[in-house]
């Protein structure tokens, strides 16, 4: 890998007699890590933990995730290690049992899905992607993950600012030169320049800014980057500190884990550390925020039909059931005024579960409801699939379901975890599963072999 000179000479005046060790790890393979989902699985059987993530493991290799039903059924996500250290600030700073908490810049979904697990179905996540075109790949990602309390949103930074001390946690994981990417993404490599880290640095402050009014008085800043430069790492936490009002806050860590602790934060270095380049800070806020009223609206009457009165019954936990044109969406009933407002300000593009679309006097179950936590056992009858047969059902091909399974909707799963659905017409069956999602790689003659234990 040829690293830019002066990229080469910052690293050496930070890291010192480091820089060789540093050099070299460079030109190593990157580690491969999964993140479970425990609420569909346990861990597997031969990964190695992630110290910091109760749920991380690391992989020995890389197997064929596309390959795998347990991925597109939302059992693991395939995240970056040093990523996961999120999760140490959530436990040690986090003590409202049922906080609102912002992922601003949420997109795939790696971070979203963790908080959503550290939420464990309680308080609400606001999951945002500014970008257009990065959104629906957070979307999906979301829904396979199965959490009943998010919503996800397409905003510029600058519209959560009128939701003033909403919420008492955001992660602010910014766009940034992308140095801790660079053995695993060469056009990071090529696109830096002291220039670039100088245009991350303002940008990065132009989005904190917009962004720290709706943290609540009191509220936990999560600020990370994948680099490791000071003027957009430690330069920005001490701005955040004295420009906006905050407190920076000491992360305790295991001595084991190698993480490199400075003045305003916590660096990973692929010399010391099994993963990717990482920076994090966690802050406090100082300043006084006046928390914006969440007004109780007049409650709108919702044009459902009357065999929709039946869809509470799929569901385990009590909701409020709305819709949008033809999609009945199901709400946690302790939230729904938070969902309202969000609704108000924000471009919503989803929020609880799609349960079902109305066709006619017909309630089709939503591939969202599959996956989602909250279905109830035993409403549907299922099938369980072989391997070949689910790779079958998520290609979008035709499936041959056993002689004796009844007409109707039937819930497909793989080694017992829900999967999607068919529609069982006797002689034939449609197959349910999501146009977009529906895998497009060749597969004749491949197999795979499963690593996770269930």
């Amino acid at each position: 890998m040829q690293l830019p000179t002066q990229f080469e000479d910052s690293m050496k005046a930070a890291l010192g007699g480091e820089y060789d060790a540093f050099r070299a790890a460079l030109d190593q393979d990157p580690q491969v890590s999964i993140r479970i989902n425990t609420r569909k699985v346990s861990a597997p059987t031969k990964g190695v933990e992630v110290p910091w993530c109760a749920t991380g493991q690391y992989l020995d290799k890389r197997p064929s995730f596309t390959l795998d039903p347990l991925l597109h059924a939302g059992c693991y996500y395939v995240q970056e290690a040093s990523s996961m250290f999120v999760e140490q600030v959530y436990r040690q700073f986090i003590d409202t049992e049922a906080p609102v908490v912002l992922d601003l810049c949420a997109a795939p979904g790696g971070k979203s899905t963790h908080l959503a697990s550290l939420l464990d179905g309680k308080g609400w996540l606001v999951s945002n992607e500014v970008m257009r075109n990065r959104v629906n790949i957070l979307r999906e990602n979301i829904i396979k993950w199965g959490a009943p309390n998010v919503t996800v949103t397409n905003n510029d930074p600058a519209d959560f600012g009128k939701l003033t001390g909403l919420f008492d946690l955001i992660l602010v994981d910014a766009p940034c030169s992308g140095e801790g990417m660079f053995r695993k993404d060469e056009q990071a490599v090529e696109e830096w320049s002291p220039e670039n880290v100088r245009f991350c640095a303002e940008r990065q402050r132009r989005i904190l800014a917009d962004i720290f009014p709706a943290l609540a008085e009191g509220g936990i800043l999560i600020f990370s980057t994948c680099t490791y430069n000071e003027e957009e790492d430690e330069q920005n936490v001490h701005w955040i500190a004295e420009e906006l009002g905050a407190e920076i806050l000491r992360i305790e860590t295991d001595p084991a884990w190698n993480v490199t602790e400075t003045d305003a934060g916590y660096h990973f270095y692929p010399h010391k550390t099994r993963g990717e380049g990482f920076f994090l800070s966690a802050l406090r806020k100082t300043e006084e925020e006046p928390a914006c009223k969440r007004k109780k609206k007049k409650e709108a009457k919702v044009a459902l039909p009357p065999s929709a009165k039946e869809l509470t019954n799929w569901l385990t936990e009590p909701v409020k059931l709305t819709a949008h044109n033809d999609v009945i969406y199901a709400i946690p009933a302790d939230q729904a005024d938070l969902v309202d407002m969000l609704s108000e300000h924000l471009r919503v593009l989803q929020s609880g579960v799609e349960v079902a679309t109305v066709k006619g006097k017909d309630l089709i179950p939503s591939q969202h409801l599959a996956l989602a936590w909250t279905l109830r056992n035993g409403v549907f009858p299922t099938v369980d699939l072989s391997w070949q047969e689910a790779i079958t059902y998520l290609r979008k091909e035709n499936l041959t379901l056993p002689a004796n399974a009844p007409k109707g909707y039937i819930l497909l799963t793989y080694r017992s975890v829900p999967l999607g659905w068919v529609k069982n017409l006797g002689n034939r069956c449609n197959n349910l599963h999501t146009q977009e999602w529906r895998i497009r790689m060749q597969v004749d003659g491949l197999e795979f072999n499963d690593f996770l234990e269930l």
